[in-house]
């Protein structure tokens, strides 16, 4: 049985009644662009194959009813006019978040009955919640015709991860699994969220690109994340300007030179700054035709990311270490930092040896062993039925 007829079958078991719909969200994977979103940057996510369901029905009585597949409990059952950030801390935030959010936005939402299930790994840096929050975005959307973008519907969900859950996450994520289009990768500007679809075939020119999950978990509302972008909004009122977008990557060295002996607010303006042109320089680069020569670029984020943001971890620098000893034509950590995923891009050829390499690496280090997948372009948010 496939998983949209599973979760459409487990409704009617929840709920007494088939449901509206079924819609998916996908989970997605940086290419590049790290921590650049909430300093008006560039990004460059793909969506993933892993998916998010819901099967979805409206109410309107003003009672929300949550269940997840993946949560050893009951529905849950809320009261719209109850709903207040920062108030739940369950996973039942993060749909329960985005009706608060549609709601607080004036749209006339009246209750719902929402079951949901995901492919996406948790914790990993691959965007679980974003996955939970659009899919449950887009069905309500479109159940209750709110008439909606896309954008718009990343924007909200967005709004419902920062204040309703109270994590201080950028708009990458929202948009990457509302917008993303298969066989592409979104070149995206944060500040103004113009996107470009730049096409990414790597099947076509004999690549794979791999996802290692170091099954090291990692919490977005952890201090660390909320550290850094404090760090980086005191970096661009040190520089007078809106965000670190503003600094041109040509001004970068007189940029450090004015912040003085700000030791660690200097490495993080250099990293987004020197991100923000790593994100150009692959645009080009695929535009061009020019995959292979992408490879370098990921190698420079990653050392961006492990000795000005200082947010890798063991697990990943062993990943990206052992992949590029076994012929990798690159490899960065990619998410939040402190655990969760590596890419490696690789020749289709190689991935045994690299997968075997990185297996091998992990179970030496006595780390658990990871979980390697490919990550293949893939299609954004969508009603199944």
């Amino acid at each position: 049985m496939g998983a949209q007829q599973q979760v459409a079958d487990s409704f009617v078991e929840l709920y007494g009644a088939a449901p509206e719909g079924v819609w998916a969200a996908p989970g997605r994977v940086n290419l590049i662009g790290e921590h650049t979103d909430y300093n008006d940057g560039f990004v460059m996510p793909f969506a993933l194959p892993h998916l998010a369901l819901a099967a979805v029905s409206r109410r309107d009585d003003g009672v929300l009813r949550l269940h997840s597949a993946d949560i050893d409990a009951g529905v849950t059952e809320l009261r719209l006019d109850d709903l207040v950030p920062e108030s739940d801390k369950n996973w039942t935030a993060y749909p329960a978040g985005v009706v608060w959010a549609l709601r607080e936005a004036g749209h006339a939402v009246t209750g719902a009955d929402i079951h949901l299930t995901s492919t996406v790994p948790a914790g990993a840096g691959l965007s679980s919640s974003a996955a939970l929050e659009v899919v449950v975005a887009l069905a309500l959307n479109d159940l209750y015709e709110l008439g909606l973008k896309r954008w718009q519907l990343a924007r909200l969900c967005q709004r419902a991860e920062n204040v309703y859950v109270g994590a201080p996450t950028g708009i990458m994520d929202q948009t990457a699994s509302a917008c993303c289009e298969e066989g592409h990768a979104l070149f995206l500007d944060t500040r103004d969220l113009s996107q470009k679809q730049i096409p990414f075939d790597l099947a076509a020119e004999g690549m794979r690109l791999l996802v290692v999950d170091t099954q090291v978990k990692h919490a977005h509302s952890d201090g660390e994340y909320g550290k850094r972008r404090a760090g980086c909004e005191k970096g661009a009122a040190l520089l007078g300007v809106d965000a670190l977008r503003d600094i041109a990557y040509a001004d970068l060295d007189a940029a450090l030179e004015r912040l003085g002996d700000d030791e660690e607010v200097r490495r993080l303006v250099r990293h987004v700054v020197t991100e923000d042109e790593r994100v150009e320089q692959v645009v080009a680069l695929l535009e061009s035709g020019d995959t292979r020569a992408i490879g370098p670029v990921l190698i420079a984020g990653h050392a961006s990311l492990r000795d000005d943001f200082r947010i890798s971890a063991p697990e990943l620098d062993l990943v990206v270490d052992t992949a590029l000893a076994s012929g990798a034509l690159g490899a960065r950590m990619t998410g939040g930092g402190f655990g969760g995923s590596a890419i490696v891009l690789a020749e289709a050829t190689d991935v045994e040896a690299i997968t075997k390499s990185v297996q091998d690496a992990f179970a030496a280090a006595g780390f658990t062993a990871p979980r390697v997948f490919e990550a293949v372009p893939s299609a954004g948010a969508r009603r199944l039925n």
